[in-house]
């Protein structure tokens, strides 16, 4: 299952945009209000927990400064990515997008691409007034 965030426009430099990125601690502020929990666990690993969902722990897997983030699942049931792209339009603007990859059976696909479309469309519209 695939799923993308709007593109949105913010008036940072991607390098900027990428530092905040990947400083995974940022990504407390990124979260819906219905946030539950929130922990760095280590340096490049998170946890998180939505009211009503289950604990999430997502790693950083790959970072290709200035342009791509990407957190994965770490360990769990579930084997999916979060993958953050960021393009430079001039020196002072960039784009970012996330998009979501997760490989899930097609009840469970169902079940979950609205919830997780709205979590990242959340994630990345609060990205302007995080940073």
């Amino acid at each position: 299952m695939n799923l993308e965030s709007p593109k949105i426009t913010i008036d940072k430099p991607a390098q900027e945009v990428f530092n905040f990125l990947s400083d995974l601690k940022n990504f407390e502020s990124l979260m819906p209000e219905n946030i539950s929990n929130f922990e760095i666990l280590e340096a490049d690993k998170f946890l998180f927990a939505l009211k009503g969902m289950p604990e999430i722990v997502l790693k950083l897997k790959e970072v290709n400064a200035p342009s791509k983030i990407v957190l994965g699942a770490a360990g769990g049931k579930i084997d999916f990515s979060l993958t953050g792209e960021i393009h430079e339009i001039n020196p002072t603007t960039s784009d970012v997008q996330l998009l979501f990859n997760g490989d899930f059976n097609p009840m469970m696909a169902m079940m979950i691409r609205g919830p997780i479309t709205k979590f990242i469309e959340t994630l990345v519209s609060n990205i302007p007034t995080a940073i």
